[in-house]
């Protein structure tokens, strides 16, 4: 039998799936009477299956009780972890783990009100085709969207797909192939004064080759310190996360895993690398399971500071493990603790600073990383930091002649708090010193959209005169600055 692979799951809806295993030979006459034991349970499986076959009045089809068998002895668990899965869904959860799949290339985003692009992968067929990052879509073969449009995307390698797309209040139809695509786990560039942004998307079998590479790259362009953003990267394979620890640390504990006994045993780091400069490490509640393992190393060892949201909280370790009939069971096998003992299963790990939205999180990274002077341009689809494409927007809203931004967004530039007053339907953005601006409703300083809160600029320059801004009519876009 192959050994199990070790690795953590992608966040899935999973079943729960079984193991067989061998009784302990001990004595000839124990081991004898566990096997007759053993023999005995499965005889009652063997005995109720055939009754099904032989006397049910619709008939069954044996491939499809066997499935259910398994499936539902796995469901006693009550894991969502563990899962059977046949020779083709190993296959299709293989690439999943690796980001390997078929389709045209985007990264979507759904809001209320619609769905657009917030990413084309370079060489995509949705590049090749002529589609871009911020593009709305209206239509996909003909079909308005729903929240589950995004699935009609995938289908055949070779298959087409039409799409009707919005851009800048213009419609056009765009027809384009599906190919098979391996998205990159590790993405990296250079921002402002030589800090080093590197974006781990999820931890695949080449996962930890990728950011040596990476970190080789951000090193040569004079790195003085680093942004790790582990956000949206649900886990992968633990090895993966273990070798990309060694790259921060020369020895240390990484995490404490557990057994079936209970006993706690260190994954040790021995011939590792001290990282050398500071770290900020970006998570939020989809940072997960192998991304969990690496940021509780980081923070407990006190070589990060976690900026962000809480992590979604799966400390559990799960085996592929080779079955006869040529699939896998995955199954958690193992628990895992922070190098602090701390047990964050169902909790996630909090962050030693709470920040929500992607942007506002980005520049609040940035600015602790040491970055001074940030541009922060884009729509309400769309952001660039000091010319460098990232996911996330400034929250643009155009009422009339008023421009508004994303509150968020702006108290994160001028280095500040924002907050909800209820009662008297205002934006609160409280200053470091402690003072507190209010925008209201009523004035039109604020809006109120969809659970967000956005600021009139010119309101907002006011009280806040570092920043500056500027927005481009023609094509709908806002630049931020502050210096």
């Amino acid at each position: 039998m192959k050994p199990a692979k070790i690795l953590t799951a992608a966040l899935s809806g999973c079943l729960a799936l079984s193991i067989a295993w061998a009784p302990a030979a001990s004595a000839a006459d124990a081991a004898a009477s566990t096997e007759a034991a053993q023999s005995s349970k499965t005889d009652i499986i063997n005995e109720i299956m055939e009754y099904l076959e032989y006397y049910n009045v619709e008939g069954i089809d044996q491939d499809t009780l066997i499935r259910g068998a398994i499936d539902g002895m796995v469901s006693t668990l009550e894991d969502p972890y563990s899962q059977y899965f046949d020779q083709a869904e190993a296959a299709d959860f293989g690439h999943a783990v690796d980001l390997e799949y078929v389709g045209i290339g985007v990264r979507l985003v759904y809001t209320p009100k619609e769905l657009y692009i917030e990413e084309v992968m370079s060489g995509s067929p949705a590049e090749k085709a002529g589609l871009k990052r911020g593009d709305t879509i209206l239509k996909i073969n003909g079909v308005r969207v729903d929240d589950t449009a995004g699935d009609e995307l995938a289908g055949a390698s070779g298959t087409k797909v039409t799409l009707l797309i919005q851009r800048n209040g213009v419609s056009k139809s765009y027809s384009v192939t599906r190919s098979e695509i391996t998205t990159s786990s590790v993405t990296s560039t250079i921002i402002g004064s030589k800090i080093a942004y590197i974006a781990i998307n999820g931890f695949t079998q080449t996962a930890d080759e990728e950011f040596s590479t990476a970190l080789d790259k951000m090193r040569a362009a004079g790195m003085k310190s680093l942004v790790l953003d582990l956000r949206d990267n649900t886990g992968g394979y633990m090895d993966s996360a273990q070798n990309i620890a060694a790259k921060f640390m020369d020895a240390g504990i990484m995490m404490y895993t557990s057994d079936q006994s209970g006993v706690l045993t260190p994954v040790t780091i021995t011939n590792g690398s001290k990282i050398g400069v500071p770290v900020v490490v970006l998570t939020n509640e989809y940072t997960a399971s192998a991304s969990e393992a690496l940021t509780g190393a980081l923070r407990d060892n006190k070589l990060a500071t976690i900026v962000g949201t809480r992590s979604y909280g799966k400390a559990r370790i799960q085996s592929l493990i080779p079955v006869s009939d040529g699939g896998e069971l995955k199954l958690t096998t193992m628990k895992y603790l922070t190098p602090s003992k701390e047990d964050f299963n169902h909790i996630g790990l909090a962050p030693d600073l709470e920040v929500k939205g992607k942007t506002a999180q980005l520049i609040t990274a940035l600015q602790i990383a040491g970055l001074t002077g940030i541009t922060a341009s884009g729509d309400n689809h769309i952001l660039d930091i000091n010319g460098a494409a990232f996911a996330g927007n400034v929250g643009l809203v155009k009422q009339g002649d008023k421009v508004y931004a994303s509150s968020r967004a702006l108290s994160a530039l001028v280095e500040s708090e924002v907050s909800w007053d209820a009662k008297n339907k205002k934006v609160l953005i409280t200053t470091g010193a402690g003072t507190s601006y209010g925008f209201t409703l009523a004035s039109k300083e604020a809006l109120y959209q969809d659970g967000e809160t956005f600021i009139e600029l010119g309101a907002f320059k006011k009280k806040f005169p570092l920043l500056t801004w500027s927005y481009n009519a023609a094509q709908n876009q806002l630049k931020l600055s502050v210096k």
